[in-house]
C-alpha cells in the first residue's frame, strides 16, 4: 500500500536540506510547497518571531472525505540538532545513514516523510478518514519552543499523535517534565599571585557544589546533568563569578521537584562555606538560581483512546505496538499539557543526535502504514 520508492525519495531530499533549529526556513518553505501540492491550506504562524527564527510553525489542513469523523492531528518537528550545515546521506539498500561527518536529520525528518506518505496513500486510495491537521513545529531540539509558541486553540483535532521517536511500531506514552537551572556562583576576585587569600574562587566553589551532588541517572524515572560551566577572566585571576547551566528530569513531579531543591542546596552550602576579610570588609559568597520548568509531563494512559487506537491499527497490521516511557521530551509534552489526547509514536529513528545516525526505509513504510490505518479507524470511531 505504502509507495516505498517515492517515500525514501522524499526522505533523501530533505534530509540534504540543511535545518537546524531558529534556521528552519528553507525546509519550511520546500514542506510549505508540497503540503500545497498535496491539497492543503497551509498557514505559517509567527513564532518564529517570537524565538528569533527565520520562520514560524507550519499549519497543514486537509479536509476529510467522512461526514461526522472526528479530526485527527498528526506532527512532527522541522528542526534538527548539529553538525548539519551539509549534509551528505549515504544509501546501503534499505538504510539510509549519514556519512560520518553530521547527523542525518532522521530526527525528525523520519516522522515527518511518515506522515506526508500516509495522508498521500489516504487521499489517492480514498480511505475513509475525518479532516487532518498537520502540525509541524520549529525548534523543537531548543527546548520544544515552536510547540510552545504555538496556538492550539486553531486545532479542531483534539486527538491525535506526533510522530518523533526512536525505534519502531512503539508508542511512548510516558515521558518526564523537566526543569532547567541556571547557578550563577560569586565569589572574589584577587590577583592569584599577590595575594589568592583575599579571592574567593567561584570556580572552587562551584566545583565543591558539583562534587557533592547526585547527577546522572538516579534511577528509573529521574535524570540530573550540569552540561555548561563558563567563568574566570584569565589564568592569573581568581574568579569571582562562574556560571553553570544544568537540567534535571522525572517522570515523578514529587522527585522532579526534589532534585531540583538538592541541586540548588548543594550550591548554597557550598557558597555558605567561604568567606574572606579584606581589610575592614568581610565578603560572603553567594548563589543566584534560576529555575524554569522546561516542559510539563506527557502521561498517557494505556486505557485512552488514542492508545487503543494505535493498538488497533497495528493489530490489523498483524503487529504489536506496545507503549513505553522514555527519558526524553517531545512536542507531545506540551500538546498534552494543553488538553489534547496525545501520543508520540516511533518513526525508524536510529542511533539519533550523533553522526552515526541511520534509518531504514522498511521502518518508515511500516510507521507510514500504521498512521494510515489509525486514521482509518479514527475515522469509525
Amino acid at each position: 500500500m505504502i509507495n516505498a520508492a517515492r517515500l525514501k525519495d522524499e526522505f533523501l531530499e530533505l534530509v540534504s536540506i540543511s535545518s537546524p533549529s531558529r534556521r528552519e526556513g528553507t525546509i519550511a518553505r520546500r514542506l510549505e510547497n508540497i503540503l500545497k501540492t498535496m491539497g492543503a491550506s497551509v498557514e505559517v504562524d509567527g513564532a518564529g518571531e517570537k524565538i528569533g527564527g527565520d520562520t514560524g510553525n507550519l499549519l497543514a489542513r486537509f479536509p476529510g472525505n467522512t461526514p461526522g469523523a472526528p479530526p485527527f492531528l498528526l506532527s512532527g518537528h522541522m528542526d534538527t540538532v548539529g553538525p548539519a550545515e551539509a549534509i551528505h546521506p549515504v544509501v546501503e539498500g534499505d538504510v539510509i545513514r549519514t556519512d560520518g561527518t553530521s547527523v542525518l536529520g532522521g530526527d525528525d525528518k523520519a516522522g515527518v516523510v511518515a506522515i506526508l506518505e500516509a495522508i498521500r496513500i489516504l487521499r489517492e486510495r480514498r480511505i475513509p478518514h475525518g479532516d487532518l491537521e498537520v502540525v509541524l513545529t520549529i525548534s523543537e531540539e531548543y527546548g520544544l519552543l515552536g510547540a510552545k509558541n504555538f496556538d492550539t486553540g486553531r486545532l479542531r483535532a483534539k486527538r491525535g499523535l506526533v510522530l518523533d521517536v526512536d525505534g519502531v511500531c512503539e508508542l511512548i506514552t510516558r515521558a518526564p517534565a523537566a526543569n532547567r537551572m541556571t547557578f550563577t556562583v560569586h565569589g572574589l576576585a584577587a590577583h592569584a599571585g599577590i595575594c589568592p587569600e583575599q579571592g574567593m574562587s567561584a570556580i572552587r566553589i562551584a566545583s565543591e557544589a558539583i562534587t557533592a551532588m547526585r547527577l546522572g541517572r538516579l534511577d528509573a524515572e529521574t535524570t540530573a546533568n550540569l552540561g555548561i560551566i563558563q567563568g574566570g577572566l584569565a589564568g592569573n585571576i581568581v574568579p569571582a563569578s562562574v556560571t553553570v547551566r544544568g537540567e534535571t528530569r522525572s517522570l515523578s513531579l514529587e522527585k522532579l521537584a526534589a532534585q531540583t531543591e538538592h541541586m540548588r542546596r548543594c550550591f548554597d552550602e557550598a557558597a555558605a562555606r567561604h568567606r574572606v576579610q579584606v581589610g575592614d570588609r568581610q565578603y560572603q559568597a553567594r548563589v543566584e538560581a534560576q529555575v524554569e520548568r522546561q516542559y510539563g509531563r506527557l502521561d498517557v494512559r494505556d486505557e485512552a483512546a488514542i492508545v487503543r487506537l494505535v493498538q488497533a491499527a497495528a493489530g490489523a497490521m498483524g503487529r504489536a505496538c506496545a507503549t513505553r516511557g522514555t527519558g526524553g521530551g517531545s512536542d507531545a509534552n506540551v500538546f498534552v499539557e494543553r488538553g489534547l489526547e496525545v501520543a508520540n509514536l516511533a518513526c525508524g529513528m536510529r542511533e539519533i543526535h550523533t553522526v552515526n545516525e541511520w534509518v531504514d526505509v522498511r521502518d518508515l513504510v511500516l510507521t507510514a502504514g500504521l498512521v494510515v490505518e489509525t486514521v482509518r479507524l479514527n475515522a469509525a470511531a
